[in-house]
């Protein structure tokens, strides 16, 4: 059998009907589920994928865009797995792969887990010494507030590598947006540097308290002490 086969074969003997319908409830109804809960996702997947090691990555782009097509929600967060697990075969030059495929059936969790690949790609190619940073100033001008989204998360657990004058004008760039999963956003972006630096957050978000929603600046300050 092929990849796809087997993953098949694979998710489906792991699969509980019973878990579908609450899956699909959380999820707004937008997507059909297979009732495969994410541990047991992923250790039906892991040798399979694991198996891909060596692949190129035009063909590692191609199974990911037929998992992508898949009805149920599972095979999109396979997906995920499989390009998390096999980061280090992307380049910066894949990024707009990565963001149209993102874009493909978008909604929050798979939006999350794309923010973290890309990321990852991100923060690799910088330590190299290289760049990348103008596809997240353009994702963050997008008419796609899903890429916005994308863009404000994607220095998640950066720690003392993330570029915080960059995420303070992003933060800045979206903080009139009404959209809720952008306030949100924007709002975890500042928390999580906040691990790193809370007295940056603290005072960056009190210098710009009239501009942040309250959803924003309670997000951000959610564990700094008051």
């Amino acid at each position: 059998m092929d990849l796809h086969a087997e993953l098949k074969v694979a998710l489906e003997a792991v699969a509980e009907p019973g878990r579908a319908g609450p899956m699909q409830a959380y999820m707004r109804d937008q997507f059909v589920f297979l009732g495969v809960a994410a541990p047991q996702r992923r250790t039906a997947a892991r040798a399979l994928l694991a198996g891909l090691k060596g692949i190129d990555t035009e063909t590692l782009l191609e199974h990911a865009q037929l998992l992508w097509q898949q009805p149920e929600r599972e095979y999109q967060h396979v997906a995920l797995d499989m390009l998390a697990l096999h980061r280090r075969q992307l380049g910066i030059e894949h990024i707009p792969a990565l963001l149209g495929l993102a874009r493909q059936r978008a909604w929050w969790d798979s939006i999350d887990g794309m923010a973290g690949i890309v990321g990852d790609v991100l923060q690799a190619e910088l330590q190299r010494g290289g760049d990348g940073r103008a596809h997240m100033d353009t994702a963050l001008r997008h008419d796609d507030y899903w890429l916005r989204r994308i863009a404000m998360l994607h220095q998640l657990g950066w720690r003392g590598d993330t570029d915080a004058a960059w995420l303070f004008g992003a933060a800045l760039a979206l903080a009139h947006e009404d959209e809720f999963f952008i306030r949100k956003a924007i709002g975890w972006a500042l928390r999580d540097y906040a691990r790193h630096a809370p007295e940056a957050v603290t005072a960056f978000a009190d210098a710009h308290r009239q501009q942040l929603s309250p959803l924003t600046r309670r997000e951000a300050l959610k564990h700094q002490p008051r």
